[in-house]
């Protein structure tokens, strides 16, 4: 199963940055790649929500419950239904001496065992640009 860590360090307040990610129904404003997130259910510290995103030209829809834990600036997801077998992650706030030090992991399964030879590797590259291109807009938001 392909798995995904990206980083960046933000220079800015930890609160702002949680609050940034924490609002992914505001996502699509500045990821070129979503098309649309809707948060179907809401609850203390959850949501379910429908994903639905254009990655060259395909569409890949999903829908994730998310668990937010704010006293440790973390989210947990996992997706319930959707185009992949599998994906989950998490995102994680550290302060280091240079910043807050942003973290998002993906951990992926595409399902079709005969292509996931041919096709893991592709889908691992576009996550990582994918998580990389989120990291750097959540970045220019704080720090514009």
């Amino acid at each position: 199963m392909p798995f995904v860590e990206s980083k960046i360090t933000i220079n800015g307040d930890k609160d702002k940055i949680y609050e940034i990610i924490s609002n992914m129904e505001a996502y699509p404003s500045f990821m070129n790649d979503l098309i649309s997130v809707e948060i179907l259910e809401k609850g203390e510290n959850t949501t379910l929500s429908h994903w639905v995103s254009d990655v060259d030209g395909r569409k890949i829809v999903w829908t994730e419950r998310d668990t937010f834990y704010p006293e440790e600036k973390r989210i947990t997801y996992a997706q319930t239904e959707g185009d992949l077998k599998k994906m989950e992650g998490e995102w994680t706030l550290v302060e280091v001496p240079e910043g807050i030090e942003v973290s998002l992991s993906v951990d992926f399964e595409f399902g079709i065992p005969m292509i996931a030879g041919l096709l893991n590797p592709i889908l691992k590259r576009k996550v990582r640009e994918n998580s990389d291109a989120m990291l750097i807009a959540i970045k220019g938001q704080i720090e514009k």
